[in-house]
């Protein structure tokens, strides 16, 4: 009898040390979140976790990269998307839970120039010329071909009539994090980024904004995928929080919703 009962309290003893980290592994989720996000969510995933408990693992990138990844089977509870493309994208491949999805930011975007740079202000209308300000530099943005901003970058020059001269001096860069920092370090003259990246960023300054009539709406969706855990709606809700809302104003998102709590 005394040999059973040291054999339970072992088991007991033994399970405190293994089973507990697996309880605790099952109160993460996976956020896939497009790499403008890094700043914002970061906090507002620190204020998730504080609430809830819950850990949040965030992996930030090109919207077009992550939607591929979760195309492929990347193991993703969330998806955030810097444009509704991408998340059609993945909810056409029945990756995303539709019902969940709902368009949760805006953004601008706005030409930018390392800090020291001699270029002022420009206005940024019609008879625009970026190659004439660029002048033998190079431009960064993300590829214009997939990465969000890039695309919208593109839609600007093309209504602006700017495109054409222009696009021989671009530096596609696989994220607008990746443009960023190219200009920050002077190794572009001249970056097409969004103003919330600008922003965070002390190595570069604005020096124009596009007029938001140029390009397709800035829209931000997020969603939850089809494989999500059951803690991906507590998430979700929590983004849909005054909480929430008040972080992601304050480093520059338009907060398209009314908040729910």
């Amino acid at each position: 009898m005394h040999r059973l009962t040291g054999l339970l309290l072992s088991l007991v003893i033994l399970c405190g040390s293994t089973c507990a980290p697996a309880l605790a592994e099952d109160k993460t989720i996976v956020v896939f979140a497009a790499a403008s996000m890094k700043n914002a969510l970061d906090d507002v995933d620190a204020g998730f976790t504080a609430k809830t408990g819950v850990k949040v693992q965030a992996s930030y990138a090109a919207s077009s990269t992550l939607a591929k990844q979760i195309e492929q089977g990347a193991p993703a509870d969330i998806f955030v998307s810097a444009d509704t493309d991408w998340m059609d994208y993945v909810v056409a491949r029945k990756d995303i839970n539709v019902p969940t999805r709902v368009n949760l930011l805006g953004n601008s975007i706005v030409l930018i120039a390392p800090k020291d740079s001699t270029i002022g202000n420009v206005t940024i209308g019609p008879g625009f010329d970026l190659a004439k300000l660029a002048g033998d530099g190079k431009i960064a943005t993300g590829d214009v071909n997939a990465v969000p901003v890039g695309k919208y970058a593109k839609a600007a020059l093309e209504k602006l009539g700017a495109w054409q001269a222009a696009a021989p001096k671009f530096a596609m860069a696989e994220s607008v994090r990746a443009a960023l920092t190219l200009v920050a370090r002077g190794e572009a003259v001249l970056g097409i980024v969004y103003s919330t990246d600008a922003k965070v960023e002390p190595g570069v300054k604005i020096v124009g904004t596009f007029p938001a009539d140029t390009h397709p709406p800035i829209i931000y969706p997020v969603a939850a995928t089809t494989t999500a855990k059951p803690e991906a709606n507590d998430y979700l809700s929590y983004l849909k929080s005054q909480a929430a809302k008040t972080v992601l104003e304050k480093y520059g998102f338009d907060y398209l919703i009314h908040p729910t709590s």
